[in-house]
């Protein structure tokens, strides 16, 4: 599960960089203390990718969404 919640993190990060990015969709506005809206992103366990979807945990488990701009980006 640890593996998981970190290629999930990664995952995250990387898509905050827009390498994941294919289609640009309508911004969306959030403010604090709103719900995250559904999204799926590839997650690598260190052997597969596989997508990961926010809709797997909900209501099974807590999520934190986190995004650390330009991590392992090395600049």
């Amino acid at each position: 599960m640890r593996k998981r919640i970190t290629a999930l993190i990664i995952a995250l990060s990387l898509s905050a960089l827009g390498l994941f990015a294919q289609d640009k969709p309508e911004a969306l506005k959030l403010k604090v203390g709103d719900t995250a809206p559904d999204f799926t992103l590839l997650a690598f366990d260190g052997s597969a990718t596989k997508p990961i979807s926010l809709h797997d945990f909900r209501g099974k488990k807590k999520v934190l969404v986190a995004f650390f701009v330009f991590a392992f980006t090395g600049g």
